[in-house]
């Protein structure tokens, strides 16, 4: 079971957020996301967008923290990098 989780750098709505993935499987991801909380719903394609609480909580129960390059490098090793397309980002503008 590897669940990455990277800095939280990226502002939004007031907040620092992080990301949390898998480089095991969607399933595994589903199944950690779950025990912080996250709603399903909350699932961004490949990774689920976690403020510092949540990020500080995921590493508790065993997410390694890493950069920000290495979670990507590792999440496409594993095939599960999803690139949105150019519809899906202006659609979410």
């Amino acid at each position: 079971m590897t669940v990455l989780v990277d800095a939280a750098i990226w502002p939004f709505e007031g907040r620092k957020w992080a990301h949390l993935v898998s480089d095991t499987s969607f399933d595994e991801l589903h199944a950690f996301a779950e025990q912080l909380g996250i709603p399903r719903r909350a699932f961004q394609g490949d990774h689920y967008d976690v403020p510092t609480d949540y990020r500080d909580r995921a590493i508790e129960l065993g997410a390694e923290p890493v950069p920000s390059r290495e979670l990507v490098r590792r999440l496409r090793a594993a095939g599960l990098r999803r690139v949105r397309s150019a519809t899906e980002l202006n659609t979410s503008a």
